[in-house]
């Protein structure tokens, strides 16, 4: 199966948002986060950010509608169940932390730049299925929720958060680097591709992202991290210069235009910038695609969160 353009960029758009919100994706080791098993499913409430009413439902029904809203419909049963299982632990490790209670009242919102995306019209049999099928299970690390990461596709190789996602704390421990097979799966846009940028475009998209250093003259790859992802940038301007994150540039340059930072050609010249590269997002955790493949050849749930992450055990916390 393959996805329309306009479906990649709609899932672009999502990935590109949840990248945005490294902060609210982070693992905490306090105690805090310590799974319990629970007597029953547990309620939550949910702040609904476009209309601004806050509406309660038991945890199942918002966990559908998380998966509904991060993957596209008619994908394979157990993908839809992975995606399932890190939705579930993201939620409970957000809500024992106090979700967004300070600002609006509930558990979570429906903001994919708060929490995750949310869309209960997308929900099908089929990942009602899987949320009923995984009802209960969460990732865990050390007895604590994981909030697990996961993007697109990793153009065959994944990286940790350090390198994918320039984190700031120390490295999660349940975190991996993983070299993946060949995806006929993925979508071809998401596999190879390449940009082009003009100088005043370039000049432009920096200066927004708070980087002023005026009319662009150079720029060039400084380092890249384990899985070849570029890690560090340094851009030479007309007033000043200054060294970046791979990843903060992707986000500078728009993230459904430059992929991610796993690239092959990067040149900067007087006619402008020319990227090219593989995968779509930040390349740490889960791949979307690679979780689909994975599905297809027969891996079950578990078995595709194992292949992404390290140490952890998936448990099921209520019947």
């Amino acid at each position: 199966m393959r996805i329309s353009k306009e479906r990649g960029i709609v899932l672009g758009l999502v990935l590109v948002l949840a990248a945005m919100v490294v902060v609210l994706i982070s693992w905490s080791s306090h105690d805090r986060n310590i799974v319990r098993q629970l007597e029953k499913e547990p309620e939550l409430t949910v702040y609904i950010n476009e209309s601004g009413e806050t509406q309660k439902m038991p945890l199942e029904e918002y966990i559908a509608a998380v998966v509904a809203g991060e993957m596209f419909p008619d994908w394979p049963l157990e993908a839809y169940a992975a995606q399932a299982i890190l939705a579930r632990s993201f939620t409970m490790d957000f809500m024992v932390a106090g979700g967004v209670k300070d600002k609006y009242g509930a558990d979570v919102s429906t903001s994919v730049e708060e929490t995750q995306a949310f869309n209960p019209q997308a929900v099908t049999a089929k990942i009602q299925e899987a949320a009923e099928t995984t009802r209960g299970k969460v990732m865990t690390y050390d007895n604590r929720f994981v909030r697990g990461w996961f993007h697109a596709y990793s153009g065959g190789m994944t990286a940790r958060a350090k390198e994918g996602l320039d984190y700031q704390g120390k490295e999660p421990p349940f975190t991996k680097s993983v070299k993946l097979p060949p995806n006929e799966f993925a979508d071809e846009e998401a596999k190879n591709w390449t940009v082009q940028y003009n100088p005043e475009e370039v000049s432009q998209l920096l200066a927004q992202a708070g980087l002023g250093l005026g009319r662009i003259e150079a720029i060039k790859i400084t380092e890249r991290g384990p899985s070849n992802r570029v890690t560090k940038i340094k851009i030479q301007g007309s007033q000043g210069q200054k060294e970046i994150s791979g990843q903060d540039f992707r986000l500078a340059m728009g993230s459904t235009k430059m992929k991610s930072t796993l690239l092959d050609q990067f040149e900067f010249s007087e006619t402008g910038l020319k990227i090219s590269g593989s995968g779509y997002g930040h390349g740490v955790g889960l791949s979307q695609w690679d979780a689909y493949k994975m599905a297809v050849e027969g891996k079950s749930a578990e078995e595709i969160v194992a292949s992404f992450f390290q140490g952890v055990k998936i448990r099921k916390i209520y019947n």
